[in-house]
C-alpha cells in the first residue's frame, strides 16, 4: 500500500527526485561556469599571442639557483629547475617538522612542570612566537645574520674547519665514498632489525610483563651496525675542508642564511602552537591514570612515557596534524629572502615564459600533494594509535 502511494506522488513533489534533479541542475551549472571561464581564457591567450601547455618545461632555463640538492645549471631545462624547487621545499618542510615536532613537545612538557620558572620561561615563549607573524620573524633572522655576520674574507672561526659569515655557515665534512655506501645499507638494515624487535618486544611485554631495554639496543645497534659496515670496507676516511676563495669559500658544507632563517622562522613559530597542542593533549588525559602509575612504582619517566603520553597522543595527533601543514604551506613565505623554494623558482619561470597559469597550476598541484601526503600518512598513523573496543 505504501509502495502505491509512493508511486502517486507527482514529480515535483516528491523530495527524492527533486533532490536528484537539484543536483544534476548544479553541476551543469558548474559545468558551464567552468567551460565559460576556460573558453574566455583560452580566448584572451590566444588573442595576446601567448602560447599554452606545458612544453616550456623541456627549454632551457637560464637562471642560476643558489641552492640545490641535485646538479643544476643555467644551462638545465625549467623543468629541472622546478625539481629543484621542489626538493628544496621538500628539504626545509622535513626538516622543519622534525625539529618542530621535538621543540614543540619538550616546551609543551616544561609547560606543565612543577617548577615555577621553567613552566613561566615555556609560558613567555608560546605566546611571544605564537603572536608575532611567521613572515617579521623570517625577515628577522634574516636581517639578524646578514646585520651581525661579517663578509667571508672577515668570517668568524670558533674552531678550526668552521666559518661563519653572511653568506652561512661553512664547515668541514668528510668526502663521500664506499665506506659510507656501506655504512649506509647497516644503517638501514640496523633499522629493519630495530623493527621486528620492537614489535617482540612490544608482544614480549604484553605477554609477561617484563620490559625490554629497546632504546639501549636501539641507539647501540643503530650506531654499531653502521660503524662495523664502515671497518670491513677499509674505514676510507677524507675530510672536505673550506677554502677562501675570491668572495666566498669553496669546499665542506655550506649552510646559507636563507636556509637557516627559514628553518628558524618556521621551526620556533609553528613550535609555540604544537606546545599548546601536547600541553592540551597532557591535560586531557585524567590525573587518576598518573597517580596509579606512580602507586605501583613507576618512575617519572615511565609514566609519561608508558601512561601519558600514548593516551595524549590520540587527542594531539589531529590538531598537530594542521601544525605539519601549515609549516609545510608557510614555507612558501621563502619568497621574501630570498630561498630558492619552489614558490621561488617557479615564480622565476613565470616571469621569463609568460606561462601564469600553468605556472600557478603546478604550485597548486605541488602543495596539493604534500598536503595530500602528509594527511594521509597522519590519519593512517591517528588509526593506528586509536583505541579499539573489544
Amino acid at each position: 500500500m505504501n509502495k502505491l502511494s509512493s508511486e502517486k506522488i507527482p514529480f515535483f513533489h516528491d523530495p527524492e527526485k527533486l533532490g536528484i534533479l537539484y543536483q544534476f541542475a548544479a553541476l551543469v551549472i558548474i559545468a558551464l561556469i567552468g567551460f565559460f571561464i576556460i573558453h574566455n581564457t583560452l580566448a584572451n591567450l590566444d588573442r595576446q599571442h601567448i602560447s599554452t601547455g606545458f612544453g616550456f618545461l623541456s627549454h632551457e632555463a637560464s637562471f642560476d639557483i643558489g641552492e640545490s640538492l641535485i646538479p643544476y645549471s643555467s644551462s638545465s631545462t625549467y623543468g629541472r629547475a622546478l625539481v629543484v624547487g621542489v626538493l628544496n621545499t621538500l628539504m626545509v618542510s622535513f626538516v622543519g617538522i622534525v625539529l618542530t615536532l621535538i621543540l614543540g613537545t619538550f616546551i609543551g612538557i616544561a609547560r606543565l612542570s612543577s617548577n615555577w620558572l621553567v613552566s613561566k620561561l615555556a609560558g613567555i615563549y608560546i605566546e611571544v612566537f605564537q603572536d608575532i607573524p611567521v613572515l617579521i620573524q623570517l625577515i628577522f633572522w634574516y636581517s639578524l645574520f646578514y646585520e651581525m655576520l661579517p663578509s667571508p674574507r672577515k668570517a668568524l672561526s670558533p674552531f678550526k674547519g668552521l666559518f661563519l659569515s653572511n653568506r652561512g655557515c661553512v664547515f668541514a665534512i668528510p668526502r663521500w665514498n664506499h665506506g659510507f655506501t656501506f655504512a649506509t645499507i647497516g644503517l638501514f638494515i640496523a633499522l629493519a632489525i630495530i623493527f621486528f624487535v620492537r614489535r617482540w618486544a612490544k608482544k614480549r611485554q604484553a605477554d609477561t610483563g617484563e620490559i625490554f631495554p629497546l632504546f639501549k639496543f636501539s641507539l647501540f645497534i643503530v650506531v654499531g651496525l653502521p660503524v662495523v659496515a664502515w671497518l670491513i670496507s677499509g674505514a676510507p676516511f677524507e675530510m672536505s675542508t673550506p677554502v677562501l676563495s675570491g668572495f666566498n669559500f669553496k669546499g665542506g658544507l655550506n649552510i646559507s642564511p636563507e636556509f637557516t632563517s627559514l628553518l628558524l622562522g618556521l621551526v620556533l613559530y609553528t613550535a609555540a602552537f604544537v606546545a599548546e597542542v601536547v600541553r592540551a593533549g597532557i591535560q586531557s588525559v585524567s590525573k587518576g591514570q598518573t597517580e596509579a602509575a606512580i602507586s605501583i612504582g613507576l618512575k617519572p619517566s615511565w609514566v609519561l612515557n608508558l601512561v601519558i603520553l600514548p593516551q595524549a597522543m590520540r587527542v594531539i595527533v589531529p590538531p598537530l596534524t594542521s601544525q605539519m601543514l601549515n609549516l609545510a604551506k608557510n614555507s612558501s613565505l621563502a619568497v621574501a629572502i630570498g630561498y630558492p623554494d619552489f614558490v621561488s623558482v617557479c615564480g622565476t619561470t613565470i616571469n621569463q615564459t609568460g606561462q601564469a597559469i600553468e605556472g600557478i597550476v603546478l604550485i597548486m598541484l605541488v602543495y596539493l600533494c604534500f598536503s595530500l601526503s602528509t594527511s594521509a600518512f597522519m590519519n593512517w598513523y591517528n588509526k593506528k594509535i586509536a583505541l579499539v573496543e573489544r
